[in-house]
């Protein structure tokens, strides 16, 4: 089934389906432009920190790794210890800290597609759906992939220019 509260699950035939996020409204009113720059920079960031684009959020990483006993490489970790102690996969890579390439790939693809579209390429891309606004979402493997509204839809108080 995937993770608790998903109810995506190839094995029984069912299929959470996507729909439209709610209306919803920015703090501050936005142009097009600014909502673009705010979507390029989301995409820009998230499949290497979570969409955070502080740089503070990869150092959390790392601290929490080097915590519990992670020695640091370039993309992978060896936490041979850790395995023995919490059974853990002998190699942990960044991806499962901030999800896959692939699968970021896939959801930006499908915020920006029809509803139709955006159902084939998250059910080819093996992505477990939460929310049906695409707002939560997890790979098979478990990692987590947060969606913020303003890559999903137009706020209620885009200020149209022209």
């Amino acid at each position: 089934m995937g993770c608790a509260g998903s109810s995506q699950s190839k094995a029984d035939g069912t299929v959470k389906k996507i729909r439209k996020p709610k209306p919803w409204k920015h703090p501050q009113p936005l142009t097009k432009s600014q909502l673009m720059q705010l979507r390029d920079e989301f995409w820009d960031t998230a499949p290497h920190y979570g969409g955070r684009k502080d740089k503070y959020s990869g150092m959390a990483c790392s601290c929490t790794m080097w915590f519990y006993g992670y020695s640091m490489r370039t993309d992978v970790v060896d936490s041979k210890r850790f395995a023995r102690i919490l059974g853990r996969p002998k190699k942990i890579t960044n991806d499962m800290f901030f999800g896959s390439l692939e699968i970021w790939d896939a959801l930006r693809a499908a915020a920006e597609a029809d509803i139709a579209l955006a159902q084939a390429i998250v059910d080819s891309a093996g992505v477990i759906i939460q929310n049906a606004d695409l707002t939560i979402c997890y790979d098979e493997r478990g990692a987590k992939y947060e969606l913020p509204k303003y890559v999903l839809s137009e706020p209620t108080n885009l200020i149209r220019e022209g």
